[in-house]
């Protein structure tokens, strides 16, 4: 017996069914539409790991052209005779150089956009072409024995990556960052195979938040990139760790102590390297003689030290598998300072997150030398301090102590190694933000600026940044025109006012669809059955600061502006992306 066709409407077909859990995953991300970030997640955990693999095989072939070596760089370097080692770093530097220069003058790259820009403060949209052109750069400049961290350069790769594939299914400006962070997450996976850590990075460093809407996605996506690099190539962990000692109570004071030393020395070298770009940059040359000079300097220190060459795996795993002599290892973390400051100063694209970790490992390795000539009888063997080291500078250094502690944690796989890691880094962290240096990451930068009530922007008011013209509804309006409304608004969210002009809620787009695939109440219900009064309400003298906290707790990309709380006359709305560079550009200034 057929069914009546009131029943058919009610029991949506597969199709229908499909559809609705699709829509539920274009809606704002942070509301109920999460599970399609998951599944977005997975997509770009498995990419990032592509373009990860692509970059290293990159650096390999780029070897072979220039070295006639695909081995790891030091020992590339230790294979070379010394006039090789001295002009190979300042040809691969004129190469990186000649490469920008180039994309300049034809595709208009006078600044990439950065992933963490394009997170913190952008729409998600990374300039494809430029940041090719930079990766090209810097495999020039890696694979000549640049003392600089080619992770950078990957964990941009696969950011961009994902931006790409956001644009092309056409993901709205939220959606877009949340998956480009994704893809910077899963970047960094690959590049030193600690899942949780990548994805805290992203978390703690660029999103300043953990809320699992966007956590558990950069979790996700991290595993996903794990996974692929275990099963696509041979790649192991990038630090092979000795088994770490069990501390004893007493020793836990000189893991303060080394806490101390490196949230002092942390921002020394960070302010040693923005000295050296400033040096290079009053020098009146081309770009790419400027590269050339300072890869003529990593040649010239690498005639005696070859171990400057590369981000130094090798030469930490040695640290911590043989024994060094602490005359050799000052020479050693003397020298790789030097090298990386000419690097980065003279304009060379990497990162020095692995850089970071080797001045951390030579940096505990000589404090846990000293530490083991006084008191040989209650302290451990040196490479124990250069562990916690590797974690100590790194959380000094970003000012995010939780990923380092974790970091350091999924390499050594150790629960002894965790408490005077979390000593250390907590210690190093404050020290860090005690001397008033920069961190690492502009990201931070910015953060640390407005954070607190000595931010100068929190002063600052929302009403220049309200836009007035803003989709809206009657309180009495029907269905046919709510729809009729997101037809006509590309917005999520429909601002109810009654006939007063007075705000009464929201609208979601998501309750509209699903109501059309056949989800909601039977009828078509108006404004007043669809009314939605949990979103958080500006007026136009809030400070920036407690706006931004508002989106913090929301999620969404824009917020109604009324006149007060107590008369909630409307006036406009303000956007997160027009909110953030208005405060940057107050932090700057």
């Amino acid at each position: 017996m057929p069914e009546p066709e009131e029943v058919k409407r009610d029991k949506p077909g597969l199709r229908a069914r499909l559809q609705r859990w699709w829509l539920l995953g274009i809606e704002r991300f942070g509301t109920e539409g999460s599970h399609i970030d998951l599944v977005w997640a997975a997509v770009l955990g498995f990419t990032g790991a592509v373009a990860t693999i692509a970059f290293r095989e990159g650096i390999h072939l780029f070897q072979l052209l220039l070295s006639e070596h695909s081995t790891s760089l030091v020992e590339t370097a230790r294979s070379l005779a010394w006039w090789q080692r001295l002009i190979l770093p300042a040809g691969g530097g004129m190469a990186a150089g000649l490469t920008l220069q180039a994309a300049r003058r034809f595709i208009g790259a006078h600044t990439a956009s950065d992933y963490m820009e394009a997170i913190v403060i952008g729409d998600g949209r990374i300039p494809i072409r430029e940041s090719l052109a930079r990766s090209l750069s810097s495999l020039a400049s890696v694979a000549s024995g640049g003392s600089i961290g080619r992770e950078g350069s990957m964990v941009q790769l696969a950011a961009v990556t994902a931006s790409m594939l956001g644009r092309t299914s056409s993901q709205s400006g939220p959606r877009l960052r949340l998956l480009v962070a994704c893809g910077a997450a899963a970047g960094i996976t690959a590049a030193y195979s600690a899942p949780i850590a990548g994805a805290l990075f992203i978390s703690e460093i660029v999103l300043g938040s953990i809320a699992m809407d966007t956590f558990g996605p950069l979790l996700v996506a991290a595993v996903v990139s794990n996974v692929s690099m275990r099963a696509l190539t041979d790649y192991g962990a990038p630090y092979q760790m000795p088994p770490f000692p069990v501390i004893a109570g007493r020793e836990m004071w000189l893991f303060v102590g080394l806490g101390v030393v490196a949230g002092a020395a942390a921002p020394l070298f960070l302010g040693f390297l923005d000295n050296a770009k400033r040096a290079f940059a009053r020098v009146p040359l081309p770009l790419a003689l400027r590269m050339g000079i300072g890869g003529l300097i990593v040649g010239g220190i690498s005639v005696y030290v070859p171990e400057v060459w590369g981000n130094g795996y090798s030469v930490v795993n040695s640290l911590l598998h043989h024994e060094w002599l602490w005359p050799a290892v000052l020479i050693l973390l003397l020298a790789k300072i030097v090298a990386t400051a000419a690097t980065m100063g003279s304009g060379a694209v990497g990162g020095i997150f692995t850089p970071m970790l080797f001045f951390g490992a030579a940096l505990g390795l000589l404090f846990g030398q000293a530490a083991h000539a006084a008191w040989p009888a209650v302290t451990s063997q040196p490479f124990a301090y250069a562990i916690v080291g590797m974690g100590a500078l790194l959380a000094a250094g970003t000012r995010a102590p939780l990923m380092a502690i974790l970091m350091i944690f999924e390499m050594t796989l150790s629960y002894e190694a965790v408490l005077p890691l979390m000593l250390s880094c907590v210690v190093a962290y404050f020290v860090a933000r005690t001397s008033g240096g920069m961190p690492m990451y502009s990201a931070v930068s910015h953060r640390e600026k407005g954070s607190g009530t000595q931010g100068a922007w929190q002063s600052l008011e929302i009403a220049q940044l309200i836009k007035t013209t803003q989709p809206c509804v009657g309180i009495d309006a029907r269905f046919a025109d709510i729809r009729r409304a997101f037809v006509e608004h590309p917005v999520r969210f429909l601002y109810v006012l009654d006939g007063d002009g007075m705000f009464r809620g929201v609208i979601s787009l998501h309750d509209v669809n699903q109501h059309l695939l056949g989800g909601g109440p039977p009828g078509e219900p108006g404004a007043r059955e669809l009314l939605r009064t949990d979103m958080p309400l500006l007026t136009p003298q809030m400070k920036l600061g407690d706006a931004l906290q508002k989106f913090f707790a929301h999620q969404g990309e824009r917020l109604p502006v009324v006149a007060s709380l107590e008369q909630p006359r409307f006036i406009g709305a303000v956007s997160k992306t027009d909110l953030l560079m208005q405060i940057q550009s107050a932090a700057a200034g």
